[in-house]
């Protein structure tokens, strides 16, 4: 399964993945993030797609749910109660919702709409972010 990886001591900041995301998703909202740690070093913020995700377990509706072929973390829009109990129970601070109507979540999906990878590994000038093997 491939997966972003981020190498912070690459990154400087310059928010192009963020940008990138925002309209790779034609939205006002990224589905990703840059914020600055505990020693003032630049790290971006991206959904890990987890083995065991916390916000598919809390999701009551079934909106959030892990795509057994590909192992992504997918949401369902259609099927969210806006509850934000995935919000709550992801331990990484990743999940938000859209800031106009805070009715969708905000979730990376690898950019599956684009059928070549995400914008936001096409897009970053440093090299930070990547598409591995994991």
């Amino acid at each position: 399964m491939k997966r972003i990886k981020i190498d912070r001591s690459k990154c400087v900041g310059c928010l192009t993945c963020v940008t990138a995301c925002m309209v790779s998703n034609d939205s006002l909202d990224p589905r990703n993030r840059i914020v600055i740690d505990s020693e003032n070093k630049y790290a971006p913020i991206f959904c890990r797609h987890c083995e065991e995700p916390e916000c598919v377990f809390t999701c009551m509706t079934g909106a959030m749910h892990k795509n057994p072929e590909t192992g992504l973390v997918e949401y369902d829009k259609e099927q969210c109660a806006s509850c934000y109990m995935c919000i709550m129970a992801c331990p990484y601070g990743v999940l938000k919702s859209d800031s106009l109507k805070h009715q969708e979540i905000m979730k990376c999906n690898m950019c599956a709409h684009r059928g070549d990878g995400p914008m936001c590994v096409d897009k970053c000038p440093m090299q930070a972010i990547t598409l591995g093997e994991v």
